[in-house]
């Protein structure tokens, strides 16, 4: 996939796409993005650290105008405790391989537990600013989320991201 730059609308449709076309959740599109981005396989997005981890603005501005353009829904669904949360949905056919590096990576995310791809996502950011330490400082940052064993299985789940074959090897942490 050519690198371009200031991100791209049509990365929305490509992801869910991948995605066998559903994907769960805003803070799962945005780690989903940059661990593409980290990759080597994403469009250009640029990342920086919120409350959340790595997050776009311009990739947040992008899904409420995707919908416009593309084959791409963003759908408010109720959960069960009361809060709201997005099913992103896209009928358009996967553009690349069956099984290629973009698709697994995506399918691994959208598989994932919601909190453990935050937590290896924040990591892989924090690794890739140049933190030293960056799964203490991710247990720092976020250590409600990181209790109860969701920082191993993070690792965990970080080690199998490190597996697939991309473009640029995710950061050893």
């Amino acid at each position: 996939m050519t690198k371009r730059t200031g991100g791209d609308m049509g990365e929305l449709v490509r992801i869910v796409s991948a995605a066998d076309g559903e994907l769960v959740g805003r803070t799962r599109l945005q780690k989903t993005a940059f661990l593409l981005e980290l990759a080597g396989l994403g469009s250009g997005y640029e990342f920086k650290y919120k409350h959340y981890g790595p997050f776009s603005d311009e990739l947040a501005s992008a899904v409420d105008l995707a919908p416009l353009l593309f084959d791409f829904r963003e759908d408010q669904k109720r959960s069960g405790w009361g809060g709201t949360y997005s099913v992103f949905t896209s009928a358009a056919p996967y553009d690349g391989k069956e099984g290629d590096a973009y698709r697994q990576l995506v399918s691994l995310a959208k598989r994932a537990n919601p909190i453990e791809l935050e937590l290896a996502a924040t990591a892989a950011y924090l690794a890739s600013v140049g933190d030293g330490d960056p799964w203490g400082e991710t247990v720092r940052r976020k250590p409600e989320k990181a209790a109860g064993g969701k920082i191993e299985q993070a690792k965990a789940l970080y080690v199998r991201l490190k597996e697939l074959e991309l473009p640029e090897a995710l950061p050893d942490i």
